[in-house]
């Protein structure tokens, strides 16, 4: 994963508490979860409507023939 070894993300965490300390750490991957969920969602419609898009294009181009 990136080329983060155990070691690596050790200190990541560590680093991620002495910030924030430990009882915030839950709710930022809680928010970041839901942030990464609602972008997975929206690239997910944008794909769908491209697709429909292009199908609507290819009848088109079809009936026009």
């Amino acid at each position: 994963m990136f080329g983060l070894g155990l070691p690596e993300m050790g200190i990541i965490a560590v680093v991620a508490i002495l910030i924030f300390g430990p009882k915030k750490i839950p709710e930022l991957g809680n928010a970041l979860g839901k942030t990464l969920r609602s972008f997975k969602e929206g690239v997910g419609q944008s794909e769908d409507e491209a697709v429909e898009k292009e199908k609507a294009k290819e009848e088109k181009s079809q009936s026009g023939d």
